[in-house]
């Protein structure tokens, strides 16, 4: 039985995320979610609401649970998304969350999440960083809105804060989605 602990006491970001379980799998499994990733079919375009995300998620060249996975990610910003701007989940616009880029950051993870088939993921606390980062809605405080909303469900925040964004929204919602646990 495989368990994952991930050390999120100083970067949370999807970039330290996904390198952290591309390293844990042998150079074979590595090269084959490294090549899923890129076969997948992400489209290079900007998806504005969630619907637009759902139907990208339908397309991909992956399988189901891997777009089932995409999917809870995508919800979970959503919901976050429409309680920070008080609105329905449907009338949500995405600005930096739903850019190509950042789908496939979110796909990179699923797709080593798959490969590793853990039957347990645990987490530390997660460093959320500290400062101010500039967004599609200007100049905001870390955590930015969308990120504290998914952190406030019961995501533990490291007390040291370190300088910079350390946590996204993307990140956040894959972290409240995969792990069961936070040691």
């Amino acid at each position: 039985m495989l368990k994952i602990h991930l050390d999120l006491t100083r970067d949370a970001r999807r970039q330290y995320i996904h390198a952290d379980l591309l390293g844990r799998l042998d150079e074979q499994a590595r090269m084959s979610v490294e090549e899923q990733l890129a076969l997948a079919g992400v489209p290079d375009n900007h998806h504005h609401d969630l619907n637009e995300v759902l139907e990208t998620i339908s397309l991909l060249h992956v399988s189901d649970q891997v777009k089932s996975d995409m999917r809870a990610i995508y919800r979970i910003l959503a919901e976050a998304e429409a309680q920070v701007h008080g609105c329905e989940v449907e009338k949500i616009h995405f600005h930096e969350v739903g850019r190509a880029s950042s789908i496939m950051s979110a796909l990179g993870i699923c797709l080593a999440v798959e490969a590793l088939a853990p039957e347990q993921i645990s987490a530390t606390s997660v460093q959320i960083g500290s400062g101010s980062v500039q967004c599609a809605h200007g100049l905001l405080a870390i955590p930015a809105p969308a990120t504290a909303a998914i952190l406030a469900t019961g995501i533990p925040t490291h007390e040291t804060l370190l300088e910079g964004e350390l946590c996204t929204p993307t990140s956040a919602a894959i972290i409240k989605h995969f792990v069961q646990t936070f040691i």
